[in-house]
């Protein structure tokens, strides 16, 4: 089918809200480009609505607060991440895992509570409910602060949930795109020994130098998979193409985790026997909640104060150039 280009409009086609109450509204300083912006754009999950504005990365600073809203003053530095709205009254919401409430809304394609759309951060302007706003920390640069409102919370989340923090374990990073950056990162700030696992020669440099990876490994390397074979103690998977789960199961040790982020467009299949035979385990995580994000951010300003997020910008570009290269129609693969 046809794809539409939803960028080629009118400038003022699309406005935002006025704000209301409980609403403020934030002048766009940064955005980050994350692949799933690509696959939108793309159609390639299907349920994409043009004209879109996507962006769901997106740092700035207070322009304007509701009068109901007492929590954020003009000129702060906030950050809208993913979703800009639930419902509030449901199990999810009740235990801060509002990602996972049946009616929540995403930051742009999806349909706001008065039944309008959503637009995101490529703008200058959002509107959005303070509820789903976030602190930016002070030490927090603002341009490094964007990545950790979608790749940072979606690798943090997990490793915090699933128990994948403690000091001198090993943790395997499949793919080094912007989910496996982050996960890098975020894993070397818990004490983790970490070992990236990528199709790409060309990374490793990067993987070790920059973003601190104990070991790297070239994912067709039959040598050193087998060699690695149940030395891992928990695995998180960030690659978004289809590829071979039971050759990275194999390397888990007895009792270990392997935890899916990634979003293949087909299914992923592995034998049972690689799960059964050794207790381990295989799950998933989307995101994170409200107050867990905030957390992240603030672990970022409080633990590691300017040094995780400029390294990380500077993945993040690399990273970026990649999500561009892959809408354009070349290289697409973040692995």
């Amino acid at each position: 089918m046809a794809i539409i280009d939803p960028f080629v409009m009118h400038a003022n086609a699309l406005k935002s809200r006025v704000t209301r109450p409980n609403d403020v509204t934030m002048k766009v300083k940064y955005c980050g480009i994350c692949h799933s912006d690509v696959c939108q754009i793309r159609y390639e999950w299907g349920a994409s609505e043009y004209p879109m504005v996507p962006g769901h990365e997106v740092v700035g600073v207070m322009k304007e607060v509701g009068c109901e809203v007492a929590d954020f003053k003009v000129g702060q530095t906030t950050g809208v991440r993913c979703m800009v709205w639930s419902c509030q009254t449901c199990e999810s919401c009740d235990d801060g895992l509002e990602q996972y409430c049946p009616k929540k809304i995403w930051t742009y394609n999806g349909v706001d509570t008065d039944g309008t759309p959503t637009y995101g951060g490529y703008s200058t302007e959002m509107v959005c409910d303070r509820k789903y706003v976030l602190g930016i920390p002070e030490n927090c640069p603002l341009d490094a602060a964007s990545p950790f409102l979608c790749a940072g919370i979606t690798t943090f989340s997990p490793m915090k949930y699933y128990g994948m923090t403690e000091k001198g374990k090993s943790l395997g990073v499949i793919g080094l795109g912007g989910l496996g950056r982050m996960a890098v990162k975020c894993a070397k700030a818990f004490g983790l020994r970490v070992t990236v696992f990528s199709t790409s020669p060309g990374k490793e440099k990067e993987s070790r130098e920059l973003l601190g990876a104990d070991d790297f490994i070239i994912s067709t390397d039959k040598e050193k998979i087998k060699a690695a074979e149940s030395t891992i103690d928990n695995i998180i998977d960030t690659v978004s193409a289809v590829h071979p789960v039971d050759v990275y199961l194999g390397l888990l040790k007895t009792n270990g985790k392997f935890i899916m982020v990634g979003i293949p467009e087909s299914p992923l299949q592995f034998s049972p026997n690689s799960v059964i035979s050794w207790r381990r385990c295989v799950g998933g995580s989307l995101l994170g909640g409200v107050a867990e994000t905030q957390e992240i951010l603030d672990f970022c300003g409080i633990y590691h104060s300017f040094e995780l997020q400029q390294q990380m910008m500077n993945c993040w570009i690399v990273c970026c150039i990649q999500t561009l290269e892959a809408f354009c129609g070349c290289n697409s693969e973040c692995s």
